[in-house]
């Protein structure tokens, strides 16, 4: 199964493309989507340029890779209400892009990609990038916002496949409420 993860940001946003066979994995590609900077880019203050921006680039990354299944991290609350609304946004025209592309969308939380990566949820930036380095057999270390992404779809591969499992024995039905203790998958 080929696993599209991304890390949303309104600056730069993740992405880690990486198969999985079983408990394989194998590493494909990886990078970010930058909406500022460069000439003729958008202001920072045009918004729904950046968010074009995004929904492009996603959607590219999806057609180029085609991968079977996605994996997006879910938002948290953050101290500055406005922060939190423009990544929201972001993580919008993200969440759009993947469903655009009839990609399958699993949410995880920072927290439980961490503790899947790296196995506690208050890993730093750069534990996850050597685990994910180390997990997928880079000969370098990915970005950080490539590493949060190439995260999410290594989660997503191990917990993906015992949902799936449970799946098979009873009916999971898709949930109406934000329950970000426990991820989201639709």
């Amino acid at each position: 199964m080929r696993i599209l993860g991304i890390d949303p940001g309104l600056q730069t946003t993740g992405f880690g493309v990486l198969e999985a066979d079983g408990a394989q994995l194998r590493y494909v590609a990886s990078g970010t989507i930058r909406t500022t900077g460069g000439k003729g880019g958008p202001a920072l203050g045009d918004l729904p340029a950046r968010l074009k921006i995004l929904f492009d680039g996603i959607s590219e990354v999806a057609q180029r890779y085609q991968p079977d299944a996605a994996a997006l991290e879910i938002v948290f609350v953050n101290v500055n209400p406005q922060s939190t609304l423009l990544l929201g946004q972001a993580r919008g025209a993200a969440l759009t892009a993947l469903v655009h592309a009839d990609l399958p969308v699993a949410e995880y939380t920072a927290l439980q990609m961490k503790k899947a990566v790296v196995g506690h949820g208050r890993a730093a930036k750069a534990q996850v990038q050597e685990m994910v380095r180390r997990l997928l057999q880079l000969p370098g270390l990915p970005g950080t916002d490539a590493a949060d992404a190439l995260g999410l779809a290594i989660t997503h591969a191990h917990a993906g496949a015992a949902m799936a499992r449970v799946g098979q024995v009873a009916q999971l039905s898709r949930r109406q409420h934000a329950m970000y203790k426990g991820g989201r998958s639709y």
